[in-house]
């Protein structure tokens, strides 16, 4: 595709076809900004079907931005659960806070300033500039530089920041005068639902397949070209359910660094063995009774790879360092990242 001559066609194939397919999702029954902002963020390394009950969850609690501003953290944290990385849920009541601090409570218009608020990156604030106030500003995720790299046959490493910014210059040329949120739409539903990777793309029912340059070229399957990824680090972790009665011991991580300042299993770096967990246990003031088998788990994170070996241990006394958690707890307090939850 050429995208000075063919920006016309393009536009116009790729809106009718979004109009008359276009996903019914909660977050598009209006485009109310506060609801555009948090869907986008949910969606963030998550399929659409899995955000839909986070999200209407979440306005149920927080319906306003006012709400989540004045949200207590544990709370907002416990329903973010499962959704993982969970700055992106502390972000969110920074930028609520920012925006009635700063905007007296009215979400920006201005890109720039929507750009400024925490957590807000370049495809978040194009998709929200975009789709609420029609301004003329793409939203480039993998999605869309899958899109666009096919259509132009363009074989450079889509996964940079200098690709990136050259495909938001390329699509800001064919972006219309008016529907600019439904265009922006368009695109992110077209590489969810027909240009999808690798060999699964159903170019049979694409609506711009007659301007693909991939598809001329027999290149479908090769493009996007993506960077080698590095080899994550792999650490080793024993992790203790460390019980008593009927709770579990949690503690907090550190506020900096991954899974910052979220409860955890105990856990102690190594491969422990069983005497190894006794004496642990021991030195944290418990009096372990008994220990059960040994089983292993992975947990895969963005750049690290956890291996963690893990042991139930019945303890007789519980220690203060810990909060120990019951079954009603863990069910509507704790919000337990799920490299920890799957274990139990």
């Amino acid at each position: 595709m050429n995208p000075s001559k063919d920006a016309a066609s393009f536009t116009e194939s790729l809106l009718s076809w979004y109009r008359a397919n276009a996903r019914d999702l909660p977050w598009r029954a209006d485009r109310a900004p506060y609801r555009v902002w948090l869907s986008e963020v949910m969606l963030q390394q998550t399929r659409a079907t899995a955000v839909r009950p986070y999200f209407e969850r979440f306005l149920r609690e927080f319906p306003t931005i006012l709400d989540l501003a004045e949200a207590d953290e544990a709370r907002l944290l416990k329903l973010w659960e499962g959704l993982g990385y969970y700055s992106r849920a502390r972000n969110l009541q920074k930028a609520a806070r920012a925006i009635m601090e700063k905007h007296a409570g009215q979400f920006p218009r201005d890109p720039r300033e929507i750009s400024a608020l925490p957590g807000i990156g370049a495809y978040t604030a194009g998709a929200i500039a975009s789709i609420c106030f029609e301004e003329a500003v793409p939203a480039v995720d993998g999605n869309v530089l899958r899109v666009m790299a096919r259509l132009t046959g363009d074989a450079a490493p889509a996964d940079t920041p200098g690709q990136k910014r050259k495909v938001a210059e390329t699509l800001r040329l064919l972006y219309p005068a008016e529907a600019r949120g439904d265009f922006t739409q368009s695109l992110m539903e077209l590489g969810a639902l027909i240009c999808l990777p690798g060999g699964a793309a159903l170019c049979g029912v694409c609506p711009v397949r007659a301007l693909c340059t991939a598809l001329r070229e027999d290149r479908v399957a090769k493009l996007p070209v993506k960077r080698a990824k590095k080899a994550r680090k792999k650490e080793e972790k024993t992790v203790l359910i460390l019980r008593c009665g009927d709770a579990i011991a949690l503690r907090r991580r550190e506020r900096k660094g991954l899974l910052a300042g979220l409860w955890e299993l105990p856990n102690a770096d190594g491969t422990l063995c069983e005497a190894e967990v006794l004496r642990l246990a021991q030195a944290w003031g418990l009096r372990p009774r008994s220990v059960g088998e040994r089983e292993e788990r992975k947990h895969v994170f963005t750049h690290i790879e956890w291996h963690m070996t893990c042991y139930r241990v019945d303890c007789e006394t519980r220690d203060a360092r810990f909060l120990w958690a019951d079954a009603r707890m863990l069910a509507d307090e704790i919000a337990l990242p799920s490299a920890f939850g799957k274990l139990l």
